[in-house]
């Protein structure tokens, strides 16, 4: 069916709520690797969706997954090896004390399980969170997303401190500085709570910062906002949903590079390479406080199917050596950015590091000022010329680029030379 008619179909069948990417919308038929395939049979090179983490269709993967349905699928109210075996096998990658895993289909379920546990253990109500953050869509976690949810509809349970935007904030040149007074807003949020009555029972805290615009503050800011929370009374909570699994290259997870243990981990997207598979890890004194008087089940939530996906990602991170894919991917590739930076002036700031860059877009750089309607341009012109990447940040003018973790040397190049010249068009039209 062409593409049009499909559109009019989605619209009729899934409801105006659903968005599209791009002006013209991409209409898949396959994904392989690092590549997407249109119905036409032209391909692109995914520079956006981290969730195919090991790539599209990874035969390994794709096998595990089939192997495992033609055998048994169910949920963890039975004794089954695969569950437990992939449980130790994750808690194994993460700091010594986190060691309990409780499974979900979501990252979205991850995180209301984790505000739902620190309510329990803490004895508090609130929560501090980050402007522009996104952590999921439920009932629950969707007044955290403030990327999303509106001023008006936050309940006042929900404290927004100012997320760690230095460029933003013309703070380059104190960056240890900014990090500590922005780590020390997530106390203040959180004694703001306890003034209202509600307390604050966690601070939620996306380890990328991805929906902020990609940022990369020292490790001073999450070292402060964790005392902070911590001083409160409340739990640090590492939401690893986007950053984990080595996305960010110096380490499995995000936090790490600020030599900091979360009380709770949430995981999502990656874990399943595109199986709906996502974990909350945290401490064995946690969890058993929160026993006492909870319990936790989810009908799909750790399956011996999902269980038999996760260990074939793992393998495959382990037998394809994609760390060390990502540490010299990601230094070609922010090497070959701030080249683009010096010579294009619409690009005002270049930020990341592995696998995951935010490219911020200015009318000026001397300014700052955002340009969002260049961010829109270059995305398009790029998916146009067979590059897919997204945008985010609070002005929408912030290019992102996650591709899934096989993405090598040779890729980078075709990105960098496609945004070279999807940066000098825009350029030349402004």
């Amino acid at each position: 069916m062409n593409s049009a008619d499909l559109m009019r179909r989605r619209e009729r069948a899934l409801g105006p709520a659903y968005r599209l990417f791009y002006g013209t919308p991409l209409h898949v038929a396959r994904g392989s690797g690092v590549w997407l395939y249109d119905v036409d049979g032209r391909r692109y090179l995914d520079c956006y969706n981290n969730v195919a983490v090991v790539g599209h269709a990874h035969p390994a993967v794709v096998e595990a997954m089939a192997r495992q349905a033609g055998r048994l699928n169910t949920h963890t109210r039975y004794l089954h090896e695969g569950i437990v075996d992939y449980a130790e096998r994750l808690a194994g990658l993460l700091p010594d004390g986190l060691d309990v895993c409780m499974f979900t289909c979501t990252g979205t379920e991850a995180n209301d399980l984790a505000l739902r546990m620190a309510r329990a253990v803490t004895g508090h109500a609130g929560a501090v969170t980050l402007t522009d953050a996104y952590h999921g869509h439920s009932a629950a976690v969707y007044p955290l997303s403030t990327e999303d949810c509106p001023d008006r509809e936050r309940p006042p349970w929900v404290a927004v401190a100012p997320a760690p935007d230095e460029y933003r904030a013309g703070a380059r040149d104190r960056r240890d500085a900014f990090a500590a007074e922005r780590g020390a807003a997530v106390g203040e949020a959180a004694a703001g709570l306890a003034a209202g009555g509600h307390g604050a029972a966690l601070f939620l805290c996306d380890t990328a910062f991805s929906s902020n615009g990609v940022l990369t503050p020292p490790p001073a800011y999450l070292q402060t906002a964790f005392r902070e929370i911590r001083r409160a009374g409340g739990l640090a909570v590492a939401d690893e949903v986007q950053a984990g699994l080595w996305r960010l290259g110096d380490g499995a997870w995000g936090f790490e590079a600020s030599d900091v243990a979360p009380d709770i981990v949430t995981l999502g997207k990656p874990l399943g390479a595109g199986y709906p598979l996502a974990a909350l890890v945290t401490r064995r004194d946690i969890a058993e406080e929160f026993a006492r008087e909870h319990h936790y089940f989810n009908t799909f939530g750790g399956s011996p199917v999902a269980a038999a996906v996760g260990s074939a990602v793992l393998d495959v991170i382990e037998r394809e050596g994609v760390p060390q894919n990502v540490q010299r991917t990601g230094r070609h590739l922010a090497d070959g950015l701030n080249r683009l930076r010096q010579r294009h002036p619409l690009i005002g700031d270049v930020r990341g590091r592995g696998l995951f860059f935010g490219i911020e877009l200015v009318r000026d750089r001397s300014t700052r000022q955002p340009a969002p309607r260049a961010a829109e341009r270059v995305r398009d012109r790029l998916r146009e010329n067979g590059v897919l990447l997204g945008t985010t940040g609070s002005h929408g003018n912030v290019l992102k680029i996650r591709p899934p973790l096989v993405f090598e040397r040779r890729h980078a190049d075709r990105l960098l030379e496609t945004l070279d010249e999807g940066l000098a068009w825009a350029e030349s039209r402004t």
